[in-house]
């Protein structure tokens, strides 16, 4: 099987070019082509879910400030334009909310998002907490959006209380976690490409696979050929530009 531009999921974004899970670089994606952007968020006060992988500044902005009780002023000053990875070339750019994200992912609509929920905020806040403003939030826009995460916990939640596609990131490929994959049955299994068995396709089930991060057009083919449905990338635009990936 051929992979297409529509199986492409941008990690963070245009992550290879851009900061990580910034509007600059999931704007970037989307006006590319891409079909699927992939972002994370924390929580960093009660009810309000901010675009971010960490649970502190230090990596994205150079600043050693917790997520957690960040509040909008002080938001307002941290620029997340990974100055050590990328200079000031970006220089300022702003924290995104959820909110923010959502509103302007309806500007293109046929654009979907992997949404994921960091482990980190479930375990500062306590899943409930977390989940139930979460799947509010998410409401209005759960056609455009897939809830995923690593915690099975968070998705068991969703899944009793919400009908929004949902995604698992493993940890492990192995027996066991395809026994709790069942159980839960969610839409998407999610995957680091090394943890699979590279002679052999995965275990086929009630979900799409989706393999993370793979940036290597020849790579993409195979697990193309294998079946695999979407596969994650921080450099969405040599892939969505590649020859060998269709239209």
């Amino acid at each position: 099987m051929t992979i297409t531009r529509s199986q492409l999921v941008a990690h963070r974004g245009y992550m290879e070019h851009y900061p990580e899970n910034c509007w600059s670089g999931l704007q970037a994606a989307l006006d590319l082509g891409a079909h699927w952007i992939e972002f994370d968020i924390q929580m960093n006060v009660q009810d309000h879910f901010i675009l971010l992988h960490d649970a502190d500044f230090q990596r994205t902005a150079g600043q050693s400030v917790s997520v957690f009780g960040l509040h909008e002023k002080q938001m307002a000053s941290i620029s997340v334009h990974e100055p050590a990875r990328l200079g000031a070339q970006y220089a300022p750019e702003p924290i995104i909310t959820l909110e923010q994200l959502l509103l302007r992912l309806e500007q293109y609509p046929d654009a979907r998002a992997m949404v994921e929920i960091k482990e980190e905020s479930l375990d500062h806040w306590g899943l409930i907490e977390v989940m139930k403003p979460l799947l509010t939030l998410l409401e209005t826009n759960k056609k455009q959006c897939v809830l995923i995460s690593f915690s099975l916990d968070a998705l068991s939640y969703a899944k009793k209380n919400s009908n929004i596609d949902l995604g698992w990131v493993l940890r492990r490929y192995n027996d066991k976690s395809l026994q709790e994959a069942r159980k839960l049955s969610p839409e998407f299994l999610i995957c680091n490409h090394t943890k699979l068995p590279q002679d052999a396709p995965p275990t086929k089930g009630p979900w799409q696979w989706m393999l993370y991060d793979i940036t290597d057009p020849l790579e993409v083919k195979q697990w193309g050929e294998k079946g695999i449905d979407l596969i994650e990338t921080r450099d969405i635009g040599l892939l969505i530009s590649h020859p060998d990936i269709n239209q």
